[in-house]
């Protein structure tokens, strides 16, 4: 089907393609000041717009909007058809709460529910 059509036709649907994926992803790495928007992450890397991204390396970190999500080591890419694809050596999870200094028990309860008089 998509054969027949011309190839400014063609650009125009990849254009439009890669311009849906940029409004509707939140998630974006921060390397130093510069902020470049994810266009797909998974367990081992991440992959941004080929012409928007130089050949970062090193420590990033990986937003989803204002909230940091993950602190990760960056350590090679490649360039795949329009996007490039980085790899990580380690990604961390940050956390959102403070670190304790003491176990937490799995039981603990999770709020305080108020009687009918307070």
């Amino acid at each position: 089907m998509f054969e027949d059509l011309p190839d400014a036709v063609l650009r125009g649907f990849e254009e439009a393609k890669r311009a849906s994926v940029k409004r509707s992803s939140r998630l974006c790495v921060h390397d130093g000041d510069k902020v470049y928007r994810l266009r797909r992450l998974w367990e081992s890397g991440f992959s941004v717009d080929a012409q928007d991204a130089p050949n970062l390396r090193g420590h990033v970190q990986i937003y989803d909007g204002p909230r940091q999500l993950y602190q990760a080591l960056v350590v090679t890419s490649s360039e795949e058809g329009d996007e490039r694809v980085f790899e990580f050596k380690w990604m961390t999870p940050v956390s959102d709460g403070p670190a304790a200094d003491f176990e937490r028990p799995d039981d603990r309860p999770v709020g305080f529910l108020s009687g009918p008089d307070r």
